[in-house]
């Protein structure tokens, strides 16, 4: 079947830009939940299909699986729309963009931090978003959020990353070292602002393949029209106690590029989070796009001031090893739960002091349900993929497994 390709540069970043404005409110996420929200960006459901499902050629799993790994596109731009239901408490979709995610550093200058990258990514976590993304090798790329007043972009060309919330009119910058760009991930590198850009159906793709083992099912569902490409649909339906039903990748059927990434949840109705390509286009993008500076009356932070005050305050956000200390791995494939200890344990009447923690142990109790075992006694927290027993001694058994199966882990005490 012939198809054509496109080979002119994109307009994508031409248009219109959405008007600032001023903040509105926020929501409040509590810290575990909007890490475990920001940990399953990327993971579910479908945009409709444009068209009838296409007639290509059969191919099996494999093969399918060895076209996206030979894939060698480098250059792309288009839109795509991130739909999210984790089915959490308290995420509203309808939160805006204008100066979203506040400081991340806190204290009364607390937006001057307000473009740094992490603090966008519970912006994904409910509701739907349109991204606009542009890509022209492994060091320039652009991806835009786009909401009808404001609009949030990350920028890299080079050794150079730009953040800039047309919201607050705030921007974000910070500097890749030589040696990283040359030799790969150096300790800077994991600091830098890449949660974004990997929240795209390729780079999801590979994540959830390179994880397949034989607690998955493989295998091609048919075809599909995704923002007017020819794409195989490749299925993933995972073993055991899990709470994800099936993954499915929409893969261009001519270069191999993952179009859609959609995961479904075990419980069934409404995907979980939905990242799919709308419009594509496999031209070199303008050189244009990915050039930034910064607009007049824009208040700049540099990342290495924050890590100044960070040090300073020794408030430093990197993880590292010693961090990880208490973590313990549990089972394996997608039976596989975490468990880790929290630094001084829950407050609950007996530990704690005094009205504070007893007001605090019964909020928890209100998000989630009761337990017993023979590890003694906690909570069961749930999402639709992700759920969590936090014990009354501290200890965290999470993954995307039933509740029993958590429990379980508590009374092996492993």
């Amino acid at each position: 079947m012939a198809r054509t390709r496109s080979t002119e540069a994109t307009d994508e970043w031409d248009e219109e830009r959405p008007a600032r404005r001023h903040k509105a409110a926020r929501y409040a996420v509590p810290v575990a939940v909007a890490g475990v929200a920001a940990a399953t960006i990327g993971l579910v459901p479908a945009l409709a299909n444009s068209g009838g499902d296409p007639d290509l050629p059969k191919v099996t799993a494999e093969e399918l699986i060895a076209k996206i790994a030979a894939s060698d596109t480098q250059q792309l731009s288009g839109s795509v729309k991130i739909s999210t239901d984790l089915g959490i408490p308290g995420l509203s979709a309808g939160s805006s963009l204008g100066g979203m995610g506040g400081g991340q550093h806190g204290g009364e200058d607390g937006d001057e931090a307000s473009a740094a990258p992490l603090s966008k990514l519970t912006e994904l976590a409910a509701g739907s978003h349109t991204l606009r993304i542009a890509a022209d090798g492994p060091e320039k790329q652009r991806v835009s959020i786009i909401e009808d007043a404001a609009e949030y972009s990350l920028i890299r060309n080079g050794d150079q990353v730009w953040a800039y919330d047309s919201g607050s009119n705030s921007v974000y910058h910070a500097t890749a070292p030589q040696q990283e760009r040359s030799h790969g991930k150096g300790k800077h590198e994991e600091r830098l602002p890449k949660d974004l850009t990997d929240a795209t159906p390729q780079e999801l793709a590979k994540q959830v393949l390179a994880g397949a083992d034989k607690t998955t099912s493989v295998t091609v569902d048919g075809t599909a029209k995704i923002a007017g490409r020819d794409a195989y649909q490749l299925k993933l339906t995972p073993k055991g106690d899990t709470t994800v039903g099936s993954i499915r990748i929409a893969v261009d059927a001519d270069n191999g590029v993952p179009l859609k990434f959609t995961l479904a949840p075990k419980s069934g109705g409404k995907a979980v989070v939905d990242v799919g390509f709308t419009k594509v286009s496999f031209g070199k993008p303008k050189a244009s796009t990915f050039e930034f500076t910064p607009p007049k009356g824009a208040k700049v932070t540099e990342q290495k001031d924050l890590d100044r005050k960070a040090d300073k305050l020794g408030q430093r956000e990197e993880l590292g090893a010693d961090d990880l200390s208490g973590l313990n791995v549990i089972g394996e494939g997608w039976g596989t739960v975490a468990k880790l200890k929290l630094p001084g344990g829950l407050p609950t009447e007996q530990h704690g002091e005094g009205a504070e923690s007893a007001a605090a142990s019964q909020f928890l109790d209100k998000l989630g349900d009761k337990v017993k075992g023979d590890f003694g006694s906690g909570t069961v927290f749930s999402t639709r993929l992700v759920n969590a027993l936090l014990t009354d001694d501290g200890t965290v058994y999470v993954g995307a497994v039933g509740k029993d199966t958590l429990i379980d882990a508590a009374n092996a005490g492993k």
